[in-house]
């Protein structure tokens, strides 16, 4: 539910008589937003996001803080546990007048689809949600697409430029115990991820511990890093083309960019990747026609989170991935 924008009302003159004075438009009052089930236990400043579309996220924070966003009457944090039957006082905030610059379509491929989740196989080049300069991002999109739906969560994150396996919760029940399994460790993914050189072992263990950091334009990247965070990725080898290898992927862990910077660490970086690759490389793939990053969430097994039962999803490769392949098959 977005809130009104205000507007200055316009008037059109009569021909031969005085225009009228526009009346004033009505100032947007306070709300009180009553918690259903499908959001008990959310944190509150995720609920307003939903709630108030269009709504800087600082703006968001600075009405928690200040006061002007009430539970129950009372002033609470951001981070806030909201529950079923709360009264949530929603200040008047004034929208962004700037235009949609990009009308997004509304369903992507699903892979597995019940009460309980919706699994989909995202494409490269889309983010899983809006921010940082980009409009729409997949759960933007489905909600947009499905506007019936009570409840849409992501259950995970996939990067910009990564196809494949994407897990949407649509019920918190849901999201609870998918993010329960995932902390537990029974989940088991596996990406495909072609890389330049000729990969040395069929099988090879990378524990790297990973750390993230910033460059002095605000980028945020990933590096190894002795303090960081363990990293723990099972790299098998699928198939050797002469300067590239096609590998399997297997998460451990689940650090942000891992694949990414385990196998540049090892030598081999992804082709494509414009964050941690080799320009040499990325310039031959584009010579072929190739242009995104050639990593993609193959296989994921889960526990279903409702019924306990094991899940298990795949999502082929896309279609440029493929050719790509064939163009290094028979050169």
């Amino acid at each position: 539910m977005s809130l009104p924008l205000l507007r200055k009302a316009k008037s059109t003159p009569g021909q031969g008589r005085p225009a009228r004075n526009p009346e004033p438009a009505a100032a947007p009052a306070v709300r009180l937003v009553e918690v259903d089930e499908a959001h008990d236990g959310q944190r509150l400043d995720n609920f307003l996001l939903r709630l108030c579309k269009g709504v800087p996220k600082s703006h968001l924070y600075k009405a928690i803080r200040g006061g002007q966003v009430r539970v129950n009457r009372g002033r609470v944090p951001v981070d806030h546990r909201i529950a079923a039957g709360d009264l949530v006082r929603v200040p008047p905030f004034r929208l962004p007048e700037a235009p949609v610059r990009f009308v997004p379509p509304g369903e992507f491929p699903i892979v597995f689809e019940d009460d309980a989740l919706l699994a989909i196989d995202k494409p490269a080049g889309v983010a899983v949600h809006g921010g940082s300069g980009v409009d729409f991002g997949v759960i933007e999109q489905l909600r947009r697409a499905r506007p019936e739906a009570r409840f849409l969560e992501l259950v995970h994150r996939l990067d910009r430029d990564t196809s494949g396996l994407l897990l949407v919760a649509k019920k918190r029940s849901a999201l609870v115990g998918l993010h329960e399994s995932l902390r537990n460790g029974l989940w088991n993914k596996h990406y495909l991820v072609l890389v330049a050189g000729d990969w040395v072992n069929d099988r090879q263990h990378v524990r790297k511990p990973l750390t993230k950091w910033s460059t002095q334009s605000g980028e945020r990247r990933v590096k190894v890093d002795p303090d960081g965070q363990p990293a723990h990725t099972i790299f098998t080898l699928k198939r050797r083309y002469g300067l590239y290898s096609l590998l399997d992927a297997e998460l451990k862990t689940g650090r942000t960019h891992q694949i990414r910077v385990h196998v540049t660490s090892c030598g081999f970086p992804i082709v494509g990747d414009d964050k941690y690759g080799d320009d040499h490389a990325n310039a031959a793939a584009a010579g072929r026609g190739f242009r995104r990053m050639f990593l993609h969430a193959h296989t994921l097994a889960v526990p279903h989170p409702l019924t306990g039962e094991s899940l298990a999803l795949e999502a082929h490769l896309p279609e440029d991935c493929v050719k790509f392949l064939q163009q290094l098959e028979h050169p």
